[in-house]
This record gives structure tokens, C-alpha cells and sequence, in this order.
């Protein structure tokens, strides 16, 4: 038994043929990932206690009978910005540290209602802010395919465990292509389901109006057996919506041929020529499976970054506001006064990243300047949503590549900040949008290094998203 390697609907085999308790399963799982953490630093800390202790639930179920749950006995690892009760939820954060929350989120609620074993916490860009995983307070996450190389973020560490084989699969959270590009990067799936459609109760906010949770996984079924599972209404969340889940399962099983399938020009300028031909060749192989292609413009896409980063720095700016020292999260003993506390509290808290968008932030909510910067680009975010809107009237799905370059070294754009927000430039149009979006493995390059294909499909219709991804997984 290689906890490295097995699949969902593998280990709920092994478990009903008593071939293995979920016991042994995870306390292999935990040794495993202990022992290779190292090598990438994926996981901040690890809940032993816990994991054995939904294990033995796991199994207490099978000897009674009883269906022990779609994730039945799956090792699963949970990013450090998605709160677990009595396990410490830092945000790759000196300001939360030692914070131990007294309640789950709803995803994770779920997940171990399905009987989901979680191991532990994965690490991230401080507060989900950047694109590397190389802002975290806790030290930077190494790709597990090259470790001289980033793995993306700000989910890099979620990517990383299911890449190296620490977790069956993982849960990480996405603002701008959080999820989508670290999954790119490390050469797995992951999945940015429509807003609304996960709960975020029990997310550490970053910008409110754009997060996500999603899954990752080694292949499209696994990732779409965790969304099924997470999806759904939650009374509370207030912006999850009553919109069906549909059985992903089933629509996975639907065959492909015949769909239109969406290639917008604006997203290949400026591609680093082997992304270039992986995306080509995957579209081809699209052609060979039945596809129509189709030529599309998304025209505002030009304007998607200057926009995101204003929106996503408001947000930030207005839900950072809660960490000051006064309540939950570190405290400065440097001050004698509470102007100094505050100011002290949070210079020493944060990182540069955050420091940066939280200044930018409120730089664009100060009077004088709303008006001229965030009104504006709410309704850039307008315009982008309504471009995805048209070309969905004429298509089933978009395909678009993930990121314009492979992964790439460490420490390479650190010194460049607006490089860095443009590795984002072909995933924060669907998060402006709202609407699903994921990664599924294209193939390597010269250097062996993952390229994603991102698949993208109208509000609500992960179902139609995740059958194009299977059916291109499969061949």
C-alpha cells in the first residue's frame, strides 16, 4: 500500500475489502508526509490526533455496515487560510501565529462528514496574497517537480502536497488564480468552481467579492469527487447560492463530441514559445476528441489586471483592518500607547506583500480617489463579465492556457512586483467574472516542467467544465 499513489475510488477499495483499515491508511499517510515535508516545507503543522481520530470513524462505519462517506478514509490536507477547529490556522502569518479557531468551515465540515482524513495544514502566500508561495512568514514552498523552482501560489503549498504525494488531495483557496495557477506550475488539477457555489464560511478573507474554494487533485474524477462533496448552499454564507449540484459523476460520463469549445485571442500574446505549443497540441488533441473550435474575442481583457489588483487591494485593505493587535492576533510588546500598538502591531505583523496591497487599497478607497480608481473599475469588472456572457452564446467552454511561462526559480521576480501580477494575467478574468474555471494537465517541456490547459465554462456549470476536462485527461 503506497499512500503516494492512491486514488479516491482506490482507497475506498482497499477499505471495503478490508484490504486496509482506514487506521493504517493514515497513519502511513501522516509518517509519509512527515518525513518528506522537508524537501518542499508544503505543510505549515499536522493534526495527528484528528486524522486518527476520523480515520477510526472511517472504520467504525465499515464494520457497521454503513456507507462510510464519498471521501471514506482519503488523506486530505487543507490550506492555512480555511479555519479548523482546535488546529492552529496561521495564514502563513506572524500576525495569526498561534491562532486556534474555535469553529470549522463549512468545506471542512463537509469534508470530514464525507469521511475525509485531514493530515494537516498546508502553507501559502501570507494572507493568499501572491503568486509564488514565496511570501509566506514560515519560509517559501518548493516545487515538488523542481525544487529550485516556485510552485505557484498563493496555493502553492495544496498544489505541492498532491504533486509529491503527502495527500491524496487538497483543498486551497483562489482570488485571482490561486488555485489554477499553482496547479498548473506542480502538474496537477484544480478546480475554481463558480462563485457562490462553495461555501465560504470560514475562509480568511482576502477580497471578499472574489474567493473561492476549490479542490486539487491528481486527476479530474478525484477533484470532481471533492467539489461534490464542498458544493452547495450554506445558510452561513450569505453569497452561496441555491443553485443546484449537479451529479459530476454523471456528466463526466457524457461524451464530448460536437461541443464548441471557445479560443480567445487576446489570451496567446505573449506566451513563451513551448507553453505556446503545449496549449496548440492540446487543442488539437480537443479537435481529435470532436470538438468544433472556435475563434472568440473577450476584448476588455486587456484592462483585467489593472482591475483585479484595485479591487482585490480594496478588499484587502477593508478586511485587514481587523488584525490590529486588539483582540485574537499578535500584539506588538513594543508600544506604549494604543496609536502605537496599532502601528507597531501590524508593521511587525505583516509581510511586504500584504503591507503593499493594504497601502494600495486604501489608497484607492481615500476620497478623491474612489471615484477615479475603484468605481471604474467595477465597471471594468462589468464589461469582463459581460464579454464571457456573449461568448458563451455561441460557445459550450473557452480553453486558454493557465499561465504565459512554466514555473519558474526561485526568488527570479521577487524584485518585481508587477511581473508577478502579470503571471496572473489569464485566470483573474474568470474570477472577475465569477464564473468556473481549472487546470487540467497539458503536458512538460523541454525541461520537464507541467503546462495546464485552463478550461472555462458559463455560471454554474462545473458539470459541462468537468466533462471537457475529463474526456481531455482521458485521450
Amino acid at each position: 500500500m503506497n499512500p503516494s499513489t492512491l486514488t479516491i475510488s482506490e482507497i475506498r477499495r482497499l477499505l471495503l475489502s478490508k484490504e486496509a483499515s482506514a487506521a493504517e491508511l493514515a497513519t502511513e499517510a501522516l509518517a509519509f508526509a512527515q518525513a518528506e515535508n522537508p524537501k518542499t516545507n508544503a505543510y505549515l503543522h499536522f493534526s495527528p490526533e484528528r486524522a486518527l481520530a476520523a480515520a477510526k470513524k472511517v472504520d467504525a462505519k465499515i464494520a457497521a455496515g454503513e456507507d462510510p462517506g464519498a471521501l471514506a478514509g482519503v488523506p486530505v490536507a487543507v490550506k492555512d487560510v480555511i479555519v479548523t477547529k482546535n488546529l492552529r490556522t496561521t495564514c502563513a502569518s506572524r500576525m495569526l501565529e498561534k491562532f486556534v479557531p474555535p469553529y470549522d468551515a463549512t468545506a471542512i465540515e463537509r469534508l470530514e462528514a464525507a469521511g475525509g482524513v485531514i493530515l494537516g495544514k498546508t502553507n501559502c502566500d501570507e494572507f493568499a496574497m501572491g503568486s509564488t508561495n514565496e511570501n509566506s512568514a514560515f519560509g517559501p514552498v518548493r516545487n515538488p517537480v523542481a525544487l529550485d523552482r516556485v510552485p505557484g501560489g498563493s496555493s502553492g503549498g495544496s498544489a505541492a502536497v498532491v504533486a509529491q504525494g503527502t495527500a491524496a488531495v487538497s483543498l486551497g483557496s483562489d482570488t485571482g488564480g490561486s488555485i489554477r495557477q499553482p496547479a498548473s506550475f506542480c502538474g496537477v488539477v484544480g478546480i475554481t468552481p463558480t462563485y457562490g457555489r462553495v461555501s465560504r464560511y470560514g475562509l480568511v478573507a482576502f477580497a471578499s467579492s472574489l474567493d473561492h474554494i476549490g479542490p486539487f487533485a491528481r486527476n479530474v474524477e478525484d477533484a470532481a469527487t471533492v467539489l461534490q462533496v464542498i458544493a452547495g448552499r450554506d445558510e452561513n454564507d450569505a453569497t452561496s447560492a441555491f443553485a443546484p449540484v449537479a451529479d459530476y459523476a454523471a456528466a463526466m460520463q457524457q461524451p464530448v463530441k460536437g461541443l464548441k469549445v471557445g479560443l480567445p485571442r487576446e489570451y496567446f500574446a505573449g506566451l513563451a514559445s513551448e507553453t505556446g505549443d503545449i496549449i496548440a497540441a492540446a487543442v488539437e488533441k480537443l479537435k481529435g476528441l470532436g470538438c468544433e473550435i472556435v475563434d472568440i474575442s473577450l476584448p476588455h481583457t486587456d484592462y483585467a489586471v489593472g482591475c483585479y489588483y484595485i479591487i482585490c487591494t480594496a478588499e484587502a485593505s477593508s478586511n485587514l483592518a481587523r488584525f490590529d493587535g486588539a483582540r485574537y492576533t499578535y500584539r506588538s510588546p513594543n508600544s506604549g500607547t494604543l496609536d502605537e500598538m496599532y502601528r507597531n502591531t501590524r508593521g511587525e505583523g505583516f509581510g511586504t506583500e500584504c503591507k503593499r496591497r493594504i497601502m494600495l487599497g486604501t489608497y484607492v478607497l481615500s476620497a478623491g480617489y474612489y471615484d477615479a480608481y475603484y468605481r471604474k473599475a467595477q465597471k471594468v469588472r462589468t464589461l469582463i463579465t459581460e464579454d464571457f456572457r456573449k461568448a458563451f452564446q455561441d460557445v459550450d467552454a473557452i480553453v486558454a492556457p493557465v499561465s504565459p511561462f512554466p514555473a519558474f526559480k526561485l526568488g527570479e521576480k521577487m524584485k518585481d512586483p508587477i511581473e508577478m501580477y502579470l503571471s496572473d494575467i489569464y485566470t483573474i478574468t474568470a474570477s472577475l467574472a465569477g464564473i468556473p474555471s481549472m487546470s487540467v494537465p497539458a503536458g512538460l517541456t523541454n525541461a520537464g516542467l507541467p503546462v495546464g490547459l485552463q478550461i472555462l465554462t458559463k455560471h454554474f456549470d462545473e458539470a459541462g467544465m468537468l466533462r471537457l476536462a475529463r474526456a481531455f485527461e482521458r485521450g
